[in-house]
This record gives structure tokens, C-alpha cells and sequence, in this order.
């Protein structure tokens, strides 16, 4: 990865972790709302090509994993 897309991953991450604390202390609808984010996204990961992976700087071993992982585990 270079610096640039090390510094949005982790202000991205940062961003999803607190949406999750806010979503995890919601109403239960809300959680819903971050499972199907996550679901979508992760599925959106497994059709990413090779250079739109590299763009965001993650390989497709890493966004493999991401993908496959059920929506409700962080």
C-alpha cells in the first residue's frame, strides 16, 4: 500500500467503527441497517477487479476473506 491509501483505510475504519458503536447501542432496525451494509459491501468486494483492489490498496486474498465473512461479524 502507499501512504495515501493507508491513511483512508484507517480514517475509513475509524469511520465504520464508530458507526458500529452508535448502530450497536440503536434500536434493533438500525442494526439491521449496519447488517445489510455489510452484507452488501462485502459482497461488492468479491467483483471487484484486480486493478480496482489495487486502487484501494487491498489484495485478493484480503478482499476474498472480507467478502466471505458473514454479515454479522465485524
Amino acid at each position: 500500500m502507499n501512504g495515501m491509501s493507508d491513511v483512508r483505510l484507517t480514517l475509513h475504519s475509524q469511520e465504520l467503527e464508530a458507526a458500529q458503536g452508535r448502530a450497536m447501542s440503536a434500536p434493533a432496525g438500525d442494526r439491521w441497517s449496519l447488517f445489510w451494509h455489510r452484507r452488501h459491501t462485502r459482497k461488492a468486494l468479491l467483483n471487484l477487479t484486480r486493478e480496482q483492489l489495487q486502487d484501494i490498496g487491498l489484495t485478493a486474498e484480503q478482499a476474498r476473506q472480507e467478502g466471505l465473512k458473514p454479515f454479522w461479524r465485524d
